[in-house]
């Protein structure tokens, strides 16, 4: 599972830091989360191929989290994009973006689908044989959620040591991975943990930006692997984070405690400081295992 963070820091875009937007790879499938200005640029700094995009999952509706995204469904016509693309995003998502394209008399010779999200329960909204995805609803100023993203591992690993011995085609591979049992020439069974072995830890992505505080979310996200949760804030500016209703790097590590996760990635900072590292400091002192985003930025997990 790999994470590239294309930009994460809050409001607006400068020379030296972008917007929200992040890449999830995972299952060798490519997932766009959130797509603030300057989204493509960093992309193709990143030397990441822009077909092997094919699903965007956009948070809400506030500038640095989606401005970037007509731009990028645009370059992707000039590229002569063929293959479909799926916009998951709050409901007016699909207004917003088909109003830019036909004020502009643009149009995309590729199939473009919005799923519009509107309910605020936890619901599935993307589904396949290797991943799920659901939303984890928000707090914040406008209607927000945030996406949880786990691998499915439905098929166990060969053991190709015991398969030879028992000189067992190949064209048997298959069955044997997806669980089934084995009769040899003689009749006799062969049980499938004999053959195989449990399949990898399923690993799983939760995103939450932007939030106040809120342990409503905890259930969802419990255990899993890698917690990115917003830090706008340093706890000596609390009183802004409830306003703004964003988090405080202190926020996020309780949250990051209680649900058992066992990494934390915080992002979105205010441009009001200097040094990032104090966020990681403040944080470590509820939760130990902290990483900081910043652009450009590359997880393997």
């Amino acid at each position: 599972m790999k994470l590239t963070i294309l930009g994460c820091y809050a409001a607006t875009p400068r020379t030296i830091t972008n917007p929200t937007s992040q890449l999830l790879e995972i299952k060798n499938q490519m997932f766009l989360i959130d797509c603030g200005e300057g989204t493509q640029v960093q992309l193709r700094k990143h030397k990441i191929k822009f077909d092997r995009i094919n699903r965007v999952f956009i948070s809400h509706l506030h500038g640095d989290h989606f401005y970037g995204l007509v731009g990028l469904i645009s370059t992707f016509m000039l590229l002569n994009r063929v293959n479909d693309l799926h916009v998951y995003g709050p409901k007016g998502i699909k207004e917003i973006i088909l109003l830019q394209l036909r004020a502009s008399g643009s149009f995309t010779g590729y199939n473009l689908y919005f799923h519009e999200l509107e309910s605020k329960e936890s619901e599935v909204v993307f589904e396949d044989d290797n991943v799920i995805v659901k939303t984890i609803p928000l707090k914040h100023r406008v209607y927000t959620n945030g996406y949880l993203f786990k691998e499915k591992n439905t098929q166990r690993k060969l053991d190709i040591v015991a398969i030879e011995e028992l000189n067992i085609d190949k064209c048997y591979y298959q069955k044997i991975k997806s669980g089934g049992n084995i009769t040899l020439d003689d009749g006799t069974i062969i049980a499938n943990e004999e053959l195989t072995f449990p399949p990898n830890p399923e690993k799983s992505y939760a995103f939450c930006s932007d939030t106040l505080y809120d342990e409503s979310i905890i259930p969802i996200i419990e255990n899993s692997d890698v917690l990115y949760h917003e830090s706008t804030f340093l706890e000596s500016e609390a009183h802004l984070a409830e306003k703004t209703m964003h988090s405080t790097a202190i926020q996020a590590a309780t949250i990051a405690k209680k649900a058992n996760v066992k990494n934390l990635v915080m992002g979105h900072y205010s441009t009001r400081y200097g040094n990032i590292e104090i966020f990681k400091e403040e944080a470590q002192t509820i939760f130990d295992n902290v990483l900081l985003a910043d652009d450009g930025r590359e997880f393997e997990f």
